[in-house]
């Protein structure tokens, strides 16, 4: 809960959060249409863009129609699910295994990367705690029939896999489940048919509903590589792509070597059906890698959807280790952990004059006029400012040319972070100036 209240502007992925904000803002502001989320920074366009299904921004708009709005609210909802979810892992691991390898391998996920990501406003640790509760309610419906647990199994991972389609690298494992003999084959239709809803729906959403956005509206949030390009795209990463596993991952070296003896203690004593599963996981997981091109090496957070796995095969490998020095091994690797997190849980002091933007912002420019802002391309200057219009380099502010086009398409003010350009010289009026921002007319 340290630092759970604060907007974002920590030193990493502030941009990603902002963007998730913009999109749960504008739900508040203009209505919650889930088919057409959409951002500020489009310039002249409507905004509307192709991204993923929008619930975890929907979830921030209803805590905001309710309170009101603010910045933090994302935190708060993403640390409840990946809490929930962190259980659920607990408790479906422990069916699945034993006790102590549940014990283990959930103390390792919660100092992993899902410490940071799990208190971000971003949907990647969300999505993926929602097809773990999903899982283990399909796990229960195969074990004791019940209904309402296939209906959970269908809204969880849904809407997990929904929020982000590389959650469903954990539903790979499931298609070892039609060779089950344990399990009656009425409850595997059942099981197979509401897991092809869910592929089903998900498809429809990411591969015929995001791209007549984009093709209708001309914006998009992620752009998928082919097989071919996403490897010629990761070859020359492959030193970054290597860090995500061996370190970023688990943020712990400790845990990594655990998980590497977890590999093998895996395959070697586990019946071939689970050694099957992991691989399915691990073999899907691998084919998103590769259509996220030079993405996956060059962020963390596309890491998440496998943290569970290496989670579990760490756990699983110290399980080996006797009982009286695991708990040693644990608190080394939660110190290695959240030791290697703990500037996240703080908000980068040299970035708060953000937060005083948008209060120049309504004193100084009418809500529905365009800005243009040298924010860069992050949508973090523009998210602050609560204005649409254009985030710019620096560069582009000293083409006449190209600032008077945009005027054209409607920009009507320009707003200078003087924290990026100190200083600018213009024949345009300037309304404000401080030590932060200056705010200049475009247009009489």
């Amino acid at each position: 809960m340290i630092g759970i209240t604060n907007a974002p502007l920590e030193h990493g992925h502030s941009w990603r959060q902002a963007l998730t904000n913009m999109i749960a803002r504008n739900f508040y502001e203009t209505g919650p249409d889930v088919f057409h989320p959409k951002i500020d920074m489009a310039g002249e366009k409507s905004g509307i863009i192709g991204s993923e299904f929008p619930f975890f921004n929907f979830l921030i708009y209803l805590l905001a129609k309710i309170f009101g709005y603010t910045h933090w609210y994302g935190r708060l909802i993403n640390l409840i699910a990946c809490s929930f979810g962190s259980w659920y892992f607990f408790r479906l691991t422990r069916e699945l295994f034993n006790s102590k390898v549940a014990f283990n391998a959930t103390i390792i996920l919660h100092t992993s990367l899902w410490f940071e990501h799990g208190r971000k406003i971003m949907p990647d640790v969300f999505s993926v705690s929602l097809v773990i509760i999903g899982l283990y309610h399909a796990y229960d419906y195969l074990k004791s029939n019940k209904s309402t647990s296939l209906i959970l199994y269908l809204s969880f991972s849904g809407l997990g896999v929904l929020c982000k389609i590389p959650a469903l690298t954990l539903l790979a494992g499931t298609a070892v489940v039609p060779f089950l003999k344990s399990i009656p084959n009425n409850r595997k239709i059942s099981f197979l048919i509401t897991s092809f809803l869910i592929i089903l729906i998900t498809s429809l959403w990411y591969f015929y509903w995001v791209p007549h956005l984009v093709q209708t509206y001309l914006f998009e949030l992620y752009f998928p590589k082919s097989m071919r390009e996403g490897v010629q795209e990761i070859l020359p990463l492959l030193p970054n792509l290597f860090e995500k596993f061996y370190f970023i991952a688990l943020e712990s070296f400790v845990a990594f070597g655990f998980c590497v003896i977890g590999v093998y203690a895996f395959v070697k004593n586990e019946n071939r059906l689970y050694v099957f599963s992991l691989a399915l996981i691990t073999i899907v997981f691998c084919i998103f890698i590769i259509k996220s091109g030079s993405v996956f090496p060059t962020h963390s957070y596309y890491i998440v959807p496998f943290v569970p796995v290496m989670a579990l095969l760490a756990g699983y490998g110290l399980n080996i280790i006797p009982a009286k020095y695991r708990i040693w091994i644990l608190l080394v690797i939660a110190a290695e952990g959240i030791g290697n997190q703990f500037y996240d849980l703080r908000q980068n002091e040299s970035q708060l004059y953000k937060l005083s933007l948008e209060q120049l912002t309504e004193k100084y420019i009418p809500k529905n006029e365009k800005i243009i802002i040298n924010g860069g391309e992050t949508p973090q200057n523009i998210y602050f400012s609560n204005q649409k219009g254009w985030t710019l380099e620096n560069d582009f502010l000293f083409d006449s040319n190209y600032i008077d086009s945009l005027v054209q398409l409607g920009a009507r003010y320009l707003i200078i972070d003087r924290h990026k350009l100190p200083e600018y010289v213009s024949n345009h009026n300037t309304l404000f100036q401080n030590q932060d921002y200056s705010i200049l007319q475009l247009t009489k």
